[in-house]
């Protein structure tokens, strides 16, 4: 929430000094600046993206759609964040990008054929083996609630499906059942991932192409907070702010 009241106030001081009427919810998301102030780390200030790790890692990912802000949100968690090394290397051609199976290729493009939310597993179990839209559901749940009881349930209809359904060799959907088990420990919803990304560019456009307005709209925010705004401080001096 405090965020969304920074994103406000920087409308409200952009229209008065600037005379720029912006509506946040329709700035283009291929924004080259924008995608250029997350590529170098920039980040002091924007939604989800400012710790030191995450900073580090979007200079080695250099985000380039808004896809890769998603994948960053959800991936930048205990857990996952064991692949972000992978996820880097394979959108840059470092890293061979593939797939469990070939039928799985369109659940997973957009990740680089790495497993990162709950809605690509309740794709797969769908487009791979055959699952309804509900028993879609009670595997997610199973997953996101770590139901072992569910899982151990959902695990023979998923590879009797895949032999069926895509004619995948058994013991590869052994091994596939295998890495949904441990990706289940801290599955990401892509949903939820996608609106805190939308802040997160929302935050990032306003910085890079109304940087005095945004800080001192994220100041105003933070009048209480000493330590932030030593931070804040600090990267107004390193933005060139007075």
């Amino acid at each position: 929430l405090s965020n969304l009241t920074t994103i406000k106030n920087a409308l409200r001081i952009i229209k008065r000094v600037y005379g720029a009427d912006i509506d946040i919810n329709t700035i283009p998301l291929d924004d080259a600046q924008t995608y250029q102030l997350l590529s170098s780390g920039d980040t002091t200030g924007v939604f989800q993206l400012e710790s030191a790790g995450m900073k580090r890692y979007l200079k080695e990912l250099k985000p380039s759609v808004f896809e890769d802000i998603i994948a960053m949100v959800a991936l930048y968690r205990p857990g996952p964040m064991q692949f972000i090394e992978e996820f880097v290397n394979r959108k840059h051609g470092r890293n061979t990008i593939s797939y469990p199976h070939a039928s799985m290729k369109n659940s997973l493009e957009p990740t680089y054929g790495i497993l990162v939310y709950q809605e690509q597993v309740m794709q797969i179990s769908k487009e791979v083996c055959g699952f309804t839209g509900g028993e879609a559901d009670t595997l997610r749940k199973a997953i996101g609630k770590k139901n072992a009881a569910l899982m151990a349930k959902m695990k023979d209809k998923m590879i009797d499906g895949g032999q069926k359904h895509s004619g995948i060799d058994q013991a590869l959907m052994e091994r596939f059942w295998k890495q949904l088990e441990d990706f289940a420990a801290y599955c990401f919803n892509k949903s939820h991932a996608a609106c805190y990304g939308l802040i997160a560019y929302q935050t990032a456009y306003l910085k890079a192409h109304y940087p005095s307005a945004f800080m001192a709209a994220l100041m105003t925010s933070d009048y209480d907070d000493t330590d932030r705004l030593a931070i804040e401080i600090a990267e107004c001096k390193k933005m060139g702010i007075a």
